[in-house]
Parts: C-alpha cells; structure tokens; sequence
C-alpha cells in the first residue's frame, strides 16, 4: 500500500503513544488495509475485536460480547447510573477465566472495527470490565483504543425501547457520546487518500453525501444512472444492492431457478466450535452453471486473481470442480475451497505473547449467489458493477454505504431514480464529523504525545505508590483486628513504612523530576545517551535496594490470626506487596542496560504474568520470639485444627490463639492454672481441659520442665482407671474408633492419640491404621528435620494426609528408635 502522511501519523500514534485513535476516512481509503498490516508485526500486546460476528471473522478477531461478555440489551453501568445493584449484577456478570483476566491485565492495545456499529453504552461496558481488571482510575482501565470505522455508513442496530432507556444518560448512541472515550479525549484521524474511486466527478458526489449538501445537480447526475430495465433486466455482470434482505434472497432464487443447467449443492465443512450466526459463507451453496457468483475471501494464493467482492460467472462445474470466468477478462479460476478461523485470545505458555487460539474452523467454496445483496452486507466490499436499489433507504448511511461501493459512475446503475429523501444524513453524525475534520492532528501533537506516554511509563515505574497502598491497607487491616493478629507483623511494617519506603520515595522523585526537565528539552531515551545513562543507573540502584534492603526486611515479617477471613486477608495483601516488588526488580533490570519502548513493554507483562502464575501458599510460623515454647505452641495449634475440622467449627471458638500462646509461655499443668489463662473459662475448662493440660504435661515430661506446683490443687492425676486402657479394651473387642469415641463421649482426636499410645509400646500394629504409601510419604518429612511442626509436614505431605495419620506415625517411629536403641 503506498504510503501516505494520514496513514503514517496513524500508525506513529498506535505504536509509540497511548493515545486512544480514532481512525475513519471515506470509503475506500484503506482503513482495512491499515488494520491488516497493523497485525502483522505488533510491537504492543494487542487483540482485534468487532461488534458483529462476521466483521470478527474478517478482521481475524472476536465479537465484542464474547470477549467481554456483555449483554446485548442497554448496558447502564455503575460508573453512568450511580445504582449500585447494578454494579453486583455486573460482578456476577464479569466472572472470567485465568487466562482472559489475565490477557487484560497485561494488554496494551484494543482495537475495535467497524466502531461505526458499535453503542456508546457498549463503549462504556468495555471501559467497565478494563477497570475492573486494571487501573480504575483510568478510562478503559489505561488500555489504549484504536477505533476503526466511518460514522457516514451503517449506525449501530437500537431498537426503540433500548432507547428509552439510554437516553437518559446519553446524547446519541453512537460510540463517540461514550462518557469513558470523553473523558480519554481521543485524537481523530482521517485517511483521504481514496483508492477504490479514481472518478473525479464520483468522488466528488460522494463526498457531498457525506456532508449532506447533495446538490440538484449532483441527484441528477446519478439519476441519469437509471434506467426501468435494470430492475427485471439481465444486468450481466452487475450485482443489486438491496435495503432489506427479502429482497436479495428473492432476486438470487429467482435468477437461480431460470437457469436450465443442472443444480449442484455444496456442503460446508464445520470443524470444532464456528457458530451458524457467524458462517461467512452459505453452509449449503446451491451453484448452477451460468449463476452469477461473488467472492467472500481474497485469493491468499500467489496468483491474486480474485478478492472478496468480486463478481464473476460459473462456467463449470460438478461435484468436485467450480470454475469462475470474468466478464471482460480472458482468464477462468479454478476455485478451490477456503479456510475460516475462529479463534479465542490465549496466552503462549512458553512467550507469554497474546496468540490467536483456533477453537473452530469453517470449510467452503469463497462464493455466494450474486445477482443481489443486502446493503448492509455490501459494506466493505469493492464491485465494478452493481445496480443500486435504495429507494426503500431507511436508516443514515445506507445510500452512502451502497453508492460508494461501486469503483465508478459507469460501473453504477439505479434500478429506481433516488429522491433527496432516500440520502439520509443524521445530523448528530455530520455535527462530529465537522469537529474531527477541524481538529487534525500533526507531528507536534505526536510529539507531546509521544513524550506524554515515556514520562508516564517512566513515572509509573520510577514510583512506589501502589507498594505504599498496599502496606497502608495492611496496616488498617491489623489496626482493626488487632485482637486477631499475633505475630511481629506491625513492628515490621512500621520499619518498611518510616524507613525503606520514605527513602525510596525521596531518591524516586528526584530522579523522576530530573527526567521531567529532560522531556521538557525535547530529549528522549532512545535517542539521547545522557539520558539513557541516568535511566540505566537508576534502574540499577532501585534493583539492588529492593533486592539487599527491601525484600530481607519484608521476608522477616511473621503474622496468624485463628480467623480464617483475616488470614485469608493478611496473606492476599502481603502477597500482592510481594508480587508488585518482585514485578518492579524485573522491570528495573530491563532498563538497567537503556530504555526501549518495545521491549521495556514486553518485559513489564511478562513480569505480571510471572507474578500472577506463582501458586503462593500461606505463611508458615516455625518460632515466635515472643513464644516460649514454640514446639508446644505449634502442637496446641494442631490440636486445635484438628478438632475444628471435626467439629465444624471455627478455629478460635475452640480455643483462641492468643489463649494458646499464653499456654505455651506459662505451662499450666492444673485446673486452676488453666483457669487463670486470658480466655479459658469454666466451659473451656470442661470441654478442653484435660486435653490441653495432657498436652501441656506431656511436653514438659519430654522436655524435662519441672511441674509448677500449686499448694491447694495438685497437679492433674490420672484417674485410677487408666483412660487409654478403657478406649484399648474397647477397640480389642470389635469397636472402632468413631464408635469408642461416642461411647466414651471423647473426641476422635483423644481415642486416636491413646491408640497411637500402644502403637509406640508395640501392642497395636501400625498398618491398622495407616496405609504403607502414607507411613512412607510422612516418614521422611519427620526423621528430615525433627523442628518441623505438625502443620508442616501436613502442608508439605499434602491434603491426603491427615493429622490422625501424623500422630500414629509419630508414634511408629518413636517405636522404630526405641528398638533401634535396643
């Protein structure tokens, strides 16, 4: 395609700046061609969608409402309305996979074709699902929009009752009266070079259209173009252009049925998932030699001898053989079947690029019935003959859309004389179109903007802000659950918040008001070697300060909390914090050799993709410096777990976790003991106490830690009759162990630890227990590393296992020592 400055500047902007464009133009300047090259060699994470789905079969993209998955009724967003049960049903709307979440989070670019089609509300839907996944400060959540279209050729399809509903909220429901795309403040680009009319006196007239001001002369001129005959007439060689497709499809039966050759019908092959409302061919193609055919594809072979609107003739076939002749042209084409993808956006697993995935594929001969076609179906397409029929014209655009098909004035035809009524303008359209023909952009404007885009991403990674959220929210988190959380988070975080982070903040705002003054001088990385040096070290002492000083401290932080919701909180936000520092290390090393637009881009999704991937699991608490027996605490710990799960309850209704650790500080060893425990009360004392305290006496036993002594209350006796002689008798004589713990009114848990008692003396067998593939997954796990807690080694074991397994290995193995011993 030879180059021209609109088509330049165009791609300047997509690539270099985040500008959202809108590109439009007359028919016929190439904006297909511009979208088709756009794709060839990406230099920003982009994907193609349209509003209807044979437009997303032919820009090789997907529909709108698939990839978003919006409704097709009025779309009144939170952000529009202000409703906020609105926005929940939106949420349930917006469920979507890993994969698509995550192609958004790190997309750079979104274009959308045929924009002409497409509702401001729809517009506005987009920019909501973007922020909801990104920035939400941002419209379209800082994706940047390339909008294809021409607003003087067919309008978005809205019903009547759609309206009503819309227009409260919004002025037209074309696209650009999307609050979203304002507040972005698009720059508009117009292609004026035409290629497919070279008629002076045609463009001329179709221009006048465009602009509303057909003259009489001008009507005259086209109506000279009529003639009845081409109504009912043979028209060779012309294809009618049709208002409605009643119309078409009675034209094509008809011609087809006064043909006496023989009819052959052509089965379309469908593979995988390619919906009938998107087929971009006939599913069942009904030819006779001598029908008048188009064709739906570009010849992708090396001969070019056709493209998609062609108009020829059959000249043979049979089962297995079409052939196509031209009128005018000496050369017949052996037609052979084409391929259409339909595809889904995914990400590589190796290049982490955005790639098109083929779910489906639609098989058939490139050709349909063409003595007639609608309108609407017409756009985009090219026919050195055809015979127009919009005297029916009955929305903006169509007389435009059907006129500028044709490649000139001799190649038009009107089966009916046109009216200035039957070219309808909206003035909405005509009103816009003026204001983006006065407001063009130049290479200045590419400049700033150009500059606006380095600074911003320079900004953005030269800051710490979101870190500095992050760490805030922690810090609210802990403030109002203070009673929940144990451990040295809050000492940790205030280090990293008086300390790290003030320094950080300091160095990063020198550094990023002295890049400023070199923007400022129309200096740029790429191009100049200062500049570039200064990005270079700085990316080098960011790196190597949150590799030595921030990550040491923030991997000293230890947190728990017995409530579920607030761990599950404390680990998601300690998690992110470590996600965005492991993301910015990244991308400092990128620009530590130099900046590059391209691929400082690339390595800045790649680093959250990276991030995203990583299967994180919940902090681990292997000591406590303000725990005395750290070893005792993580057995209470799972004790308490493992009757919670039985129970069905939650962790601190049992016991809370800061009941355990004073436990584990003061070793009680009596009732009384217990009892004087913050948060062990006389119903505590009566469910759990002889659990607790056998525990507690237990440790100390093994750990040579004198009883405390109390004068009035002795420590805790056994009862006369031995408790887990009782549950072995029982289990001698047939009971198992959910049946010995309901007669007995003891927890499973309890029964198990005074069986697992008799596997250590070598009474019980531990196969009676556990399986030989589980007694060796744990084994290893404790005779490894003796510090491990029980919680450990059922995380590192995995969910299969379970605590009752633990405690009779545990006891297996101290069985194995003793004989070993022996």
């Amino acid at each position: 395609m030879t180059p021209n400055p609109e088509i330049d500047l165009a791609r300047k902007f997509v690539w270099y700046t985040n500008r959202n464009v809108f590109l439009t133009g007359k028919a016929g300047t190439g904006k297909t061609t511009f979208l088709q090259n756009l794709k060839v060699n990406p230099l920003k994470r982009t994907i193609v969608v349209a509003p209807t789905g044979v437009a997303a079969i032919n820009a090789g993209g997907v529909t709108i409402h698939s990839f978003f998955q919006l409704p097709f009724g009025p779309i009144l967003t939170k952000k529009i309305t202000g409703v906020t049960n609105q926005q929940r049903s939106n949420e349930q709307r917006y469920r979507f996979s890993k994969t698509k979440i995550n192609i958004i989070r790190t997309l750079d670019l979104l274009v959308i074709d045929e924009i002409s089609m497409v509702r401001a509300d729809v517009l506005d839907g987009i920019d909501e699902v973007l922020r909801r996944y990104r920035r939400a400060d941002v419209p379209f959540g800082g994706v940047q929009l390339l909008l294809i279209g021409d607003l003087q050729q067919l309008p978005p399809v809205v019903k009547k009752e759609e309206w009503e509903l819309l227009k409260s909220y919004y002025d037209t429901f074309y696209f650009f009266s999307s609050h979203a795309l304002a507040d972005s403040k698009p720059v508009n680009i117009e292609l004026k070079t035409i290629f497919r009319q070279q008629d002076e006196e045609f463009i001329r007239i179709l221009n006048e259209i465009r602009d509303d001001r057909l003259t009489p002369g001008s009507l005259q001129t086209l109506n000279d173009r009529f003639h009845p005959s081409y109504l009912h007439g043979d028209n060779e060689g012309y294809i009618t252009l049709t208002t409605h497709n009643a119309g078409a499809e009675s034209i094509n039966h008809q011609k087809l049925a006064r043909l006496g050759t023989q009819l052959y019908t052509f089965e379309a092959e469908v593979q995988g998932d390619f919906p009938s409302y998107n087929y971009p061919a006939p599913a069942n193609l009904q030819l006779k030699e001598g029908a008048q055919v188009m064709f739906l594809k570009n010849d992708t072979s090396y001969r070019k001898q056709y493209y998609n609107g062609k108009i020829g003739v059959v000249t043979e076939l049979d089962e297995e053989h079409i052939e196509v002749s031209f009128p005018g042209e000496d050369e017949r084409v052996e037609v052979e079947k084409e391929e259409w993808r339909n595809i889904q956006y995914t990400i590589h697993p190796g290049t982490k690029n955005i790639e098109e995935k083929e779910v489906g594929k639609f098989i058939q001969y490139p050709l349909k019935l063409a003595w007639a076609i609608t309108i609407h179906k017409s756009q985009g397409l090219t026919f050195d003959k055809a015979v127009i029929d919009a005297h029916a014209a009955f929305a903006h655009g169509q007389t435009y859309v059907a006129l500028s098909r044709c490649k000139t004035l001799e190649g038009l035809r009107l089966s009916t004389p046109l009216s200035s009524d039957a070219v309808i303008c909206d003035p909405m359209v005509r009103h816009f179109n003026s204001k983006v023909a006065a407001n063009k952009p130049d290479s200045q404007d590419f400049a700033k903007s150009r500059r606006a885009y380095q600074q911003m991403l320079l900004n953005e990674l030269f800051n710490f802000h979101s870190i500095e959220k992050q760490i805030n929210n922690l810090f609210h988190l802990i403030d109002t659950n203070e009673e929940s959380v144990q451990g040295n988070l809050k000492n940790k975080l205030m280090e990293l918040s008086n300390v790290h982070l003030p320094h950080l903040k300091d160095v990063s705002i020198k550094f990023q008001n002295q890049c400023n003054r070199l923007f400022q001088e129309n200096r740029y990385p790429e191009t100049d070697s200062f500049f570039n040096e200064r990005i270079s070290k700085a990316g080098i002492y960011f790196k190597e300060y949150l590799e030595n000083q921030w990550q040491p401290a923030f991997g000293k932080l230890y947190y728990e909390s017995d409530n579920r919701a607030i761990q599950k909180s404390l680990d998601e936000l300690s998690e992110k914090i470590e996600g965005e520092t492991t993301q910015k290390i990244k991308s400092f090393t990128a620009v530590s050799t130099g900046f590059d637009l391209v691929s400082y881009l690339r390595t800045r999704a790649l680093a959250q993709l990276g991030d995203m991937e990583v299967e994180r699991k919940p902090k681990i608490i292997l000591n406590d410096s303000d725990v005395i027996h750290p070893e005792l605490y993580q057995e209470l710990k799972a004790w308490r777990y493992q009757l919670s799960n039985e129970a069905g309850v939650a962790l601190y209704s049992i016991v809370s976790q800061k009941s355990l650790r004073l436990i584990a500080n003061e070793l009680p060893t009596t009732i009384k003991q217990l009892g004087s425990i913050n948060g062990i009360g006389k119903k505590k004392l009566t469910q759990h106490g002889d659990d607790i305290l056998k525990i507690v006496q237990e440790y100390c036993h093994k750990k040579n830690i004198p009883i405390r002594k109390d004068s009035n209350h002795p420590p805790l006796r056994e009862k006369k009759e031995d408790t887990k002689q009782v549950t072995f008798n029982l289990y001698q004589q047939g009971m198992d162990i959910p049946a010995i713990s309901k007669q007995r009114g003891l927890t499973t848990g309890t029964i198990e630890r005074h069986l697992a008692y008799y596997v250590e003396q070598g009474t019980l067998e531990i196969t009676d227990f556990v399986r030989e593939e589980t007694i060796k997954t744990i084994s290893p796990l404790i005779k490894s590393d003796k510090t491990r807690s029980l919680s450990e080694i059922k995380s590192l074991a995995g969910d299969e296992v379970t605590f009752s397994d633990l405690h009779f290995v545990i006891s297996h193995l101290k069985r194995k020592e003793v004989e070993k011993a022996k």
